[in-house]
């Protein structure tokens, strides 16, 4: 069994996170090698993902469950993947952090089993929180983007910013020998 929980601070509030995040078939499309997403009800998914290391590409469906819609502060889930010995489950915790932020946690639980099991889950260990990172931040910036916070919360670059290591180098130089 593989774990881990990342949590990133949407620049959102709560309502409006879940507005974006209810909609699983938003999370399908951020998967890599996504391919489809069927509904088969408001509870249960099938996701299709073409997955590979190197040369070794195949297609992978998911069968993902909603146990417990909870929103909007929280989503547990369970996932299988089809003809292959690996599940598992996750759940999406939303709280408010301060005025307009959320911060949005995802919990990603893998259970492997046969005996390629303690194999895969070594392989995957280092993995699995690197991929719900950036996954999470991948979510974060699609809420973000579609209730078009990110514009009105992202900083303006000072001039110095815009100019660059380099820019702001070559100018200390200029200013040293005199030609400012």
């Amino acid at each position: 069994m593989i774990e881990t929980e990342q949590t990133v601070t949407v620049n959102c509030n709560i309502n409006s996170t879940w507005t974006y995040a209810k909609d699983f078939q938003r999370w399908a499309s951020i998967m890599p090698g996504y391919q489809s997403c069927e509904m088969e009800d408001e509870d249960n998914s099938l996701w299709v993902l073409k997955v590979g290391v190197g040369a070794m590409v195949r297609t992978v469906k998911v069968k993902v469950c909603v146990v417990d819609w909870a929103g909007p502060e929280r989503v547990d889930f369970t996932y299988k993947l089809l003809g292959d010995p690996v599940e598992g489950n996750g759940s999406y915790i939303a709280t408010p952090a301060g005025s307009d932020q959320t911060a949005m946690t995802l919990k990603v639980r893998i259970v492997g089993s046969g005996p390629l099991a303690p194999m895969w889950e070594a392989m995957c260990g280092p993995v699995l929180p690197k991929f719900a990172r950036s996954f999470a931040e991948q979510l974060k910036g699609r809420i973000e983007e579609f209730n078009d916070a990110s514009a009105a919360t992202t900083p303006t670059p000072t001039p110095s910013a815009k100019i660059g290591l380099f820019g702001r180098f070559t100018a200390w130089l200029r200013r040293c020998f005199g030609r400012a």
